[in-house]
C-alpha cells in the first residue's frame, strides 16, 4: 500500500523494515477512491487526517472569486498530501483527484506515533516537507522569471524526476517515458498560460524533438536536450541520498 511512498522516503535514507511495515499499516486502515474533478480536501475544511496518494493523480489548487483557477502542485503517487495540516484550524487551498485516485486516510495521531517511534521516519518526513517547499519556490521561479518553453520544459524534467524516483518511468533505446494524464487546459491552469499559448508551445516542443505526447503518455526522446532548453538543475529535488548515515543497518 505504501510502496510509493517507501520508494520516495528512500531517496533519502535506507528504511528498516520495521519503519516500512509502520508506514504499510498506517496506509492500510482506511482508503477511500476519489473519482477525477472530486475534491480530495476542500478550502475551508478542517483537516482530520493526512492523505497519502497511493494512486493515481491529483492536484492543490486555488480558485478566485470569479472562478478562474491556479493549479499550485500535482500530487503523484508517494505524496503525502498535507503532513502538517492536521495541526491548523482550516486548510487553506483544495486538492482536486484529476483521475481516479486511490487516498489513504491516515489519522494524525497515526502519523504522530510513527515517526515519534523512528528518527529515521521523523527526519526522511523532515526532507519529504523539505522537498514539497523546494518545488513550490521553483514553480514560483517558473511563473515569474521562464519563458513558456522554459516554463513546459521544466515542468515536463520535473514530473520526470519524480516519477522516476518512485519507479514509474519507463526507459528504453534512450528515451524516456511516463503517464501524464493532464489536459492542456489543467497544464495551462498550472503554468499560468492561457490553454492556446500552451497548444502554440506544445507544438513548438513537438517541431524541435523536445517531448513526444501521444494520449496520456509523454515520451522525452533527449533528456538532456530537454533539460538545457529549460535551464534545469534536479537539485531541488534533493535525490542523492542526503540521510544516508541514517540507513537502517540491515542488508
Amino acid at each position: 500500500m505504501a510502496t510509493y511512498l517507501i520508494r520516495k522516503l528512500e531517496q533519502f535514507t535506507q528504511l528498516s523494515s520495521e519503519d516500512k511495515q509502520k508506514l504499510e499499516r498506517a496506509a492500510a486502515a482506511k482508503v477511500r477512491v476519489v473519482r477525477p474533478r472530486e475534491d480530495i480536501i476542500r478550502e475551508g475544511d478542517k483537516p482530520r487526517q493526512v492523505n497519502l496518494i497511493l494512486d493515481g493523480w491529483a492536484c492543490r489548487y486555488k480558485v478566485l472569486e470569479d472562478g478562474r483557477r491556479q493549479i499550485v502542485g500535482f500530487l503523484v503517487p508517494g505524496d503525502v498530501c498535507d503532513i502538517r495540516m492536521f495541526i491548523l484550524k482550516q486548510i487553506d487551498h483544495s486538492m482536486g483527484a484529476l483521475t481516479p485516485v486511490r487516498v489513504a486516510e491516515i489519522p494524525s495521531d497515526t502519523l504522530l506515533d510513527v515517526i515519534d517511534t523512528s528518527p529515521r521516519l521523523t527526519r526522511a518526513m523532515w526532507w519529504n516537507s523539505l522537498v514539497e517547499e523546494a518545488i513550490s519556490r521553483e514553480w514560483t521561479t517558473s511563473l515569474g522569471q521562464r519563458e513558456a518553453i522554459e516554463r513546459l520544459s521544466h515542468l515536463f524534467c520535473e514530473l520526470y524526476f519524480r516519477l522516476k524516483a518512485v519507479g514509474l518511468t519507463e526507459n528504453g533505446q534512450g528515451r524516456k517515458s511516463f503517464e501524464f494524464p493532464v489536459t492542456q487546459d489543467q497544464l495551462a491552469d498550472a503554468t499560468g498560460m492561457s490553454t492556446v499559448h500552451v497548444n502554440r508551445t506544445l507544438q513548438l516542443m513537438r517541431e524541435q524533438e523536445l517531448i513526444i505526447w501521444k494520449g496520456k503518455t509523454v515520451t522525452i526522446p533527449d533528456l538532456e536536450a530537454l533539460m538545457s532548453v529549460a535551464m534545469f538543475n534536479a537539485n531541488y529535488l534533493h535525490l542523492d541520498r542526503d540521510g544516508h548515515e541514517l540507513d537502517a543497518n540491515e542488508p
